[in-house]
């Protein structure tokens, strides 16, 4: 879907690893173009180049068109920021109540904000957006907007990396089936920690069997996704009941999953895959520029999906399966893969601004 005119963007943490990676998607963007990076005060003020230094993480090498680009204090020039853009999106290394301040401040400054942090969460009128499960989630914002007093700022947050493997898979056979408890094991990349081997030699040849706070979040945040619009905003589904374990693994991209569901109506494996292979979100509906074409992709293979091989499969926007059986203690049993740092967090909050964009949430300055 092709878009007139261009809507000009911000990223608050661009030094750091999701930051980086949202550069390298917004660069050639249809719709966005990248015109502020901002960072902390001591990045304030250098090019981009200097304030990354020799920190700059990912596989490919820095675009050109950023390294000479001024970085802004995305802390103390909130308002100046604001008005250079239509829209920001936030990815800053912050402790919660300082990550919640700054966002509230851009939305108060008529800036919608695209989260890629955990602090707004569980804010009841903050929607937390898997732009194919629960985009009518987006239908919150007024209320919001009213709680904020502003007419166009807002922030709108993803969920966390880890259960984007597994509860999309999950999401379609819910509506049909009625998911009723599930088992998830995560098996997560080290730069779901913001690291590579060269900065986390430690994870060489090594598993870390505990991931502070991840567990809890695979739990508990599906619940607000399958949560109800109310006048008090979302209040999070009571069920399913989900337990997980989340381990580091020595992977550099890629969290993998493997799941155990059991259902109040047990489908036959034929009807699952099929239920996958036909499901399809607004994102498609839209042809927004990042949605995949398929979103869940189903291998027969019995040794795949695999990292490696499958972590980019639709420029790290699809969800891959497979070794989908019967199990003994619960219905079923699958394993299923996503790019944390695509899906997982830079690619899924993009696609989130486009729906939003699309939906008319976002305006550019000079539609207001």
């Amino acid at each position: 879907m092709a878009m007139e005119n261009k809507y000009n963007v911000g990223i608050i943490g661009a030094t750091g690893m999701v930051g980086q990676r949202l550069i390298l998607l917004l660069v050639e963007h249809p719709w966005f173009q990248l015109t502020t990076l901002c960072a902390s005060s001591r990045s304030a003020g250098k090019t981009y180049a200097e304030a990354t230094g020799d920190r700059w993480s990912m596989s490919v090498p820095m675009p050109d068109k950023v390294k000479d680009m001024p970085v802004f204090d995305g802390e103390n020039d909130i308002q100046s920021i604001a008005d250079r853009v239509d829209f920001v999106f936030c990815a800053v290394d912050m402790d919660k109540e300082a990550t919640k301040a700054l966002e509230e401040a851009y939305a108060k400054a008529e800036c919608p904000v695209m989260s890629n942090n955990s602090a707004h969460r569980w804010t009841a009128d903050v929607p937390v957006i898997v732009p194919e499960l629960n985009p009518d989630h987006a239908l919150v914002i007024p209320q919001q907007r009213k709680r904020l007093g502003t007419e166009h700022g807002f922030i709108a947050a993803k969920s966390n990396c880890s259960l984007q493997s597994y509860v999309p898979a999950f999401w379609p056979l819910h509506e049909k089936f009625v998911l009723t408890k599930a088992l998830a094991c995560t098996y997560q990349a080290i730069s779901g920690a913001g690291k590579t081997f060269e900065t986390w030699p430690e994870m060489v040849d090594n598993i870390i069997p505990l991931i502070n706070g991840e567990e809890e979040k695979s739990e508990q945040e599906p619940l607000k996704l399958w949560g109800t619009l109310t006048d008090e905003g979302i209040v999070p589904a009571q069920d399913p009941l989900i337990t997980s374990q989340c381990i580091r693994v020595p992977v550099s991209d890629g969290h993998l999953a493997a799941v155990f569901a059991s259902f109040e109506k047990k489908p036959s494996l034929e009807e699952i895959k099929e239920i996958w292979a036909n499901f399809r979100g607004l994102p498609q509906e839209y042809d927004l520029p990042s949605a995949p074409k398929q979103f869940l992709h189903y291998f027969e293979e019995a040794d795949r999906p695999q990292t490696k091989l499958e972590r980019d499969l639709e420029g790290g926007m699809a969800v891959s399966i497979g070794r989908l059986r019967p199990d003994s203690q619960y219905d079923i049993k699958f394993v299923c893969l996503s790019h944390n740092t695509v899906r997982g967090a830079a690619g899924g909050n993009i696609l989130m601004a486009e729906l939003l964009c699309q939906e008319g949430y976002i305006k550019s300055r000079e539609e207001r």
